[in-house]
């Protein structure tokens, strides 16, 4: 049996996934492979570098500054999310990521970038978080409020855009019992986008307009099979117990924390039957 861990992005609804990454931590469930896209990647390294606590603790201090998240860094650096600060200092020095302790894992990590030139999605493999900050940041990088992040020749934004809940994708490498974890309930229905402000931001990508255009039917449609594919057994989801009510971009630790504690929460609620699919 090949276990793998799948987290959906959504920004600060990575609360969410973080409450949960910790309760699973406090109880040693391990996975042979984890795959991350957007927020599911930056926060899901947490994971193998056994930082419980990490995420949030971080979020909750450097979101409501000025130079690390917002309007200033969208004018200075073009990114909503300043590089510089989220990217560097926070990791490095601030709160230190354990880059050893990750590299030793000996877990497979993936993360999910979009190819701006083809519009597909592109499974990256993190094996040093620190030489590999570029990836996650790609991964990471919001349509619209940040700028591509060039890898080799190639620039790349959010992994979402193209694959927003790689399970299939995880399925293909091998992993026979995958472990899903959204932040969306389980009513949630993605809606369209407006094709004008597409174009008019990625009039140079048409490949790429065209998977924004059609991404709230790509994933729309996951979510069905995946929740098909639940009630069968043969995947185990993890997802909020209700409507996550949070901004993409959120500075108050009250509500980090609060979406923090409901994933907390949930995790805890079907850790029995967690254990009982991963045999545990």
């Amino acid at each position: 049996m090949k276990t793998g861990l799948v987290l959906e992005g959504g920004a600060m609804r990575g609360m969410y996934t973080a409450g949960v990454m910790d309760i699973m931590m406090d109880h040693n469930i391990r996975f042979d492979g984890i795959i991350g896209v957007s927020a599911g990647a930056l926060f899901g390294v947490n994971y193998l570098s056994g930082q419980r606590g990490r995420v949030i603790r971080y979020n909750k201090k450097y979101n409501g500054s000025k130079e690390y998240m917002g309007l200033l860094p969208l004018i200075k650096e073009g990114n909503i999310v300043s590089t510089r600060y989220a990217y560097d200092r926070v990791p490095r020095l601030y709160d230190v990521f354990d880059n050893e302790t990750f590299k030793a894992s000996g877990v497979d990590f993936y993360a999910v970038v979009t190819n701006l030139q083809t519009g597909q999605p592109e499974y990256m493999q993190v094996k040093d978080v620190y030489e590999q900050m570029d990836v996650l940041r790609a991964s990471g990088s919001m349509p619209f409020v940040s700028k591509p992040v060039q890898i080799g020749n190639q620039l790349y934004l959010d992994g979402g855009v193209s694959d927003s809940i790689p399970y299939a994708y995880f399925e293909e490498l091998g992993f026979d019992r995958l472990v899903v974890v959204l932040t969306r309930d389980l009513e949630y229905r993605k809606k369209a986008m407006s094709p004008l402000m597409i174009e008019a931001g990625y009039y140079k990508y048409p490949e790429f307009c065209e998977h924004l255009k059609k991404r709230h039917e790509v994933y729309n449609r996951s979510v069905r099979i995946l929740k098909r594919r639940e009630e069968k057994g043969e995947i185990f989801v993890i997802r909020p117990s209700r409507p996550i009510e949070i901004r993409r971009i959120e500075t108050d630790p009250d509500k980090l924390q609060k979406v923090y504690d409901e994933g907390i929460k949930d995790a805890t609620d079907c850790l029995e039957q967690l254990m009982a699919y991963l045999g545990k």
